[in-house]
């Protein structure tokens, strides 16, 4: 099996649902971070073998197979293939991992791995909603499996590791400072692709000019106060509320990788390589607890341990998630999500884990560091889980 590099990772900023990036196709945004990938690195276009995308609410703007729309949108070659997945949140994570499974077969030498949503024009659920098409799931199904929410999951999994209300806004405020830190110590420069998205008029109708988007519009000043007097969003006695739960945003990620021969062929310096990937199955109840058993299979695997891991980046669709992941691992919290997660940063559902692979691509380098864990929890019940080692 060929080992795997990845030569560059990008990703745009990430917008406030109804903000900076709202007035963007999904299509348009994606092509922005694909043609800033491929001009950052120089890499002529038609080397990528194929281009695996994900997306979540394949609907409307984001159906007709996002990835290849975008791919042509950004005037890249037409004989370049594209396909969109998905694996609910962690759809563009296990775009990059399959990306990489093609490579390591030999199908191809060299591919981009993406993800976008644009959730202020696509909300969460579209797909779902129109029943005219029928349910997504049979009758049948609730004889085997309790059909749980993501925010009732997000409550049991807080019951079933003993989180507290405490404990969630304590995780959101940590969320909110570090990613502000990051900003502030100008920790992104290195990943962000800016964009020109529309200015629309009074009808929603783009009006012929643009504004330059280069910064995380989710970020808020806030107090431990401030967020234990916020409502909770599941249950009337709940853990959870706005301040410790993912933000819904848009945004889009992109990733480059090759097989390290090719790569080397090239004369390019790839930043890491791979170490192993996975998606796991988990219960679909609980629904969102996949990044520990990602977490322990990829473990199991490679021989790593937790003390191995200088990087991680999971995913905060909800504080419970990572306070139950960190609760069975114990890691050194300073390793985890150090510029912020999506409690502040945001959470574009099908964009996510382009970007959180970009996250740990980046800092491992600024950091000067060696593993990086990125996992995220997915619904339906799936975890994913990527493990990459920075090549000095």
């Amino acid at each position: 099996m060929r080992d795997v590099v990845i030569v560059d990772a990008v990703r745009s900023p990430v917008g406030r649902r109804n903000g900076e990036l709202s007035t963007m196709h999904s299509a348009s945004l994606l092509a922005e971070v694909l043609r800033g990938l491929i001009d950052r690195t120089g890499v002529d276009p038609g080397e990528i073998g194929q281009v695996v995308g994900g997306c979540v609410g394949q609907i409307g703007a984001q159906s007709f197979n996002v990835t290849r729309t975008a791919w042509l949108l950004a005037d890249l070659p037409i004989e370049v293939a594209a396909t969109t997945v998905d694996a609910q949140c962690g759809s563009s994570q296990q775009a990059t991992n399959m990306a990489i499974a093609l490579i390591q077969a030999g199908v191809i030498d060299s591919a981009v791995s993406c993800g976008v949503e644009v959730m202020s024009r696509i909300p969460m659920g579209a797909a779902m909603s129109d029943r005219s098409f029928g349910r997504p799931v049979p009758k049948s199904y609730f004889d085997k499996y309790e059909f749980t929410s993501q925010f009732e999951g997000a409550e049991r999994i807080a019951d079933k590791w003993g989180i507290s209300r405490d404990d969630a806004d304590q995780f959101g405020l940590r969320s909110q400072q570090l990613g502000a830190r990051a900003w502030a110590e100008d920790r992104f420069s290195t990943q962000i692709v800016p964009v020109d998205a529309p200015n629309v008029d009074d009808d929603g109708k783009p009006d012929g000019t643009t504004h330059r988007v280069e910064r995380d519009g989710g970020l808020r000043d806030t107090t431990l106060e401030a967020l234990a007097g916020l409502k909770a969003v599941a249950r009337e006695d709940g853990v959870h509320t706005a301040g410790s739960s993912s933000q819904i945003s848009d945004g889009a990620g992109a990733i480059m990788m090759m097989a390290a021969d090719r790569a080397a062929e090239l004369g390019l310096t790839p930043k890491a390589r791979v170490v192993d990937t996975c998606l796991v199955g988990t219960d679909p109840v609980l629904m969102l607890t996949g990044p520990i058993d990602a977490t322990r299979h990829l473990f199991g695997r490679t021989g790593l341990t937790m003390s191995d891991i200088d990087v991680v980046e999971i995913n905060e669709a909800f504080a419970s998630v990572v306070l139950a992941w960190a609760n069975e691992f114990q890691p050194d919290m300073d390793t985890v999500n150090p510029n912020g997660g999506a409690i502040a940063l945001g959470h574009p559902l099908g964009g996510t884990g382009s970007i959180l692979v970009t996250k740990a691509v980046h800092e491992l380098e600024r950091a000067d560091q060696e593993h990086a864990l990125i996992t995220m929890c997915c619904g339906g019940g799936l975890g994913t889980g990527t493990i990459l080692q920075r090549i000095d």
